[in-house]
């Protein structure tokens, strides 16, 4: 009963600690992210802003937009970049292990489900229309200015130039080849003491390997934590 009680007062306190956005996202179902993660993804933006870091902030894999308005909210004078195919996700390849294709072929096969077993978002129609009307929602305008969504493949949507700098980057699209990419990319314009989160390092073992490769290949990037999600520090110069 105590231990019952414990995690009741926990969680009490990881939903007080998050903004009135983070928690409507959460009550609207418009993020597949569990509580805690939120909790973590939004701790982290506090510290960007708490020590100044510059920067834009950009999220890859974007589904309903919960936690793109969450962080879109939060980005004052900066801008706020989301990057998704806003369709059916693409395949897992040979560098992904067997927990990501039994979980593609379940929605390719249309029987995956979505928030509170409502529709799977890669199932629905006009999804770009439907994030760009949950932003307004949220009185965010997708301008192409301080609010950009780009649609479509990470590789062919996403060119950093060199005066690109980001703060804060959320990395959640599951499978090995486009986790590698985005972060490889990424790494070259984050801020020193920028922040990447990699939301699926403990869920699918393409994701986790794809991130220690380029942990092992980049020595200005430090791992920070693994839990609830990986968490990834630019290292000062």
């Amino acid at each position: 009963m105590f231990q019952k009680l414990g995690r009741s007062i926990a969680k009490r306190r990881l939903i007080l600690s998050l903004p009135p956005v983070a928690r409507d996202v959460m009550k609207d179902g418009l993020t597949y992210l569990p509580l805690e993660r939120m909790a973590s993804l939004n701790a982290e933006l506090e510290r960007m802003v708490a020590q100044d870091v510059p920067g834009d902030i950009a999220e890859f894999g974007m589904a309903l937009g919960g936690s793109a308005i969450v962080l879109a909210k939060s980005r004052g004078k900066r801008r706020f970049l989301g990057f998704d195919v806003f369709g059916r996700i693409p395949p897992p390849t040979d560098d992904d292990g067997a927990d990501a294709h039994s979980r593609f072929k379940v929605i390719a096969e249309g029987k995956s489900t979505g928030i509170r077993d409502g529709e799977y978002y890669g199932y629905v129609d006009d999804l770009f229309g439907r994030v760009v009307s949950s932003f307004e929602k949220y009185g965010l305008r997708v301008d192409n200015q301080s609010i950009i969504l780009r649609k479509g493949l990470f590789q062919e949507t996403f060119s950093p130039s060199e005066s690109d700098r980001f703060r804060l980057v959320h990395i959640d699209c599951d499978w090995y080849d486009p986790v590698f990419f985005c972060l490889t990319s990424v790494s070259r314009c984050m801020s020193p003491g920028g922040v990447v989160i990699v939301d699926d390092y403990n869920d699918y073992e393409g994701c986790r390997n794809a991130v220690d490769k380029v942990l092992a290949e980049d020595a200005s990037l430090l791992l920070e934590r693994t839990l609830p999600h990986a968490v990834i520090r630019k290292r000062a110069s």
